[in-house]
């Protein structure tokens, strides 16, 4: 199969780029294919001749979408689903990445496929937009919701919380996490295991895929620098703070 995927350089992309060794994929990167640049990827699309059209990027910087909504909505939501007609008319699997955000949170049990999105934020309503411009394109579409993504990535643009463990020395201040935000951290190599089994099918639709949780942000990061074999401070915060 052949695949060409957008955002192959964060940490699900990378994951997809090291895991996937049955497939030919190609990523270009940000700067030759935007996803947003609705011409540059139907050439791309047109030049590749993709079996499969898998798009790992967005635009998730929650607090930088409250104080750009038409970014957000641009890239999180008319692109995908431009991207989704686009798949539809060159009959290519597609696959594209949302999120529990959303979800409020207010549920005391794992959200369901089948539970009404009520989002929060500008980030959880652009992807949401998504899905649903992604839905009603029709054709051999996935949406994959998860959360918490972390692993390797080909990009040092952001600092997820676990490389900021990692990236802890002595003498450095204590790294401070919020202790009241439950989430189910997903480990990228195992959501693209998920992805790669789940294209092979012809079940098309909406999917949650996430590792087992849920945990706060606070254990989560206790747990991860046990795992290094770290001593470091962590202080727990509230999500206000």
């Amino acid at each position: 199969m052949r695949v060409l995927l957008i955002g192959g350089s964060g940490q699900l992309g990378s994951a997809i780029l090291r895991r996937w060794t049955d497939c030919e994929i190609v990523a270009p990167p940000h700067r030759e294919l935007d996803i947003a640049d609705s011409e540059a990827l139907r050439a791309a699309v047109e030049r590749i001749e993709p079996d499969a059209l898998v798009n790992a990027a967005a635009f998730h910087d929650v607090d930088t979408c409250e104080r750009e909504p038409e970014a957000a909505f641009a890239i999180n939501a008319v692109a995908v689903g431009r991207a989704a007609r686009l798949a539809r008319e060159r009959a290519l699997i597609f696959v594209t990445i949302s999120t529990d955000y959303v979800f409020d949170g207010a549920a005391d049990v794992a959200y369901a496929e089948t539970d009404l999105p009520r989002p929060l934020s500008i980030y959880g309503a652009s992807k949401v937009a998504g899905e649903h411009l992604t839905q009603s394109a029709g054709g051999r579409a996935f949406v994959v919701r998860t959360c918490g993504v972390y692993g390797e990535s080909r990009t040092t643009s952001r600092r997820p919380l676990i490389r900021r463990v990692l990236g802890w020395r002595a003498g450095d201040p204590p790294l401070r996490v919020v202790d009241d935000v439950f989430v189910s951290p997903t480990f990228s190599g195992h959501l693209a295991d998920a992805l790669r089994r789940l294209i092979a099918t012809p079940a098309y639709g909406l999917y949650h895929a996430v590792n087992e949780g849920p945990v706060s942000w606070y254990e989560f990061a206790l747990e991860a620098a046990r795992g290094a074999g770290f001593e470091m401070p962590i202080e727990p915060i509230g999500a206000s703070q």
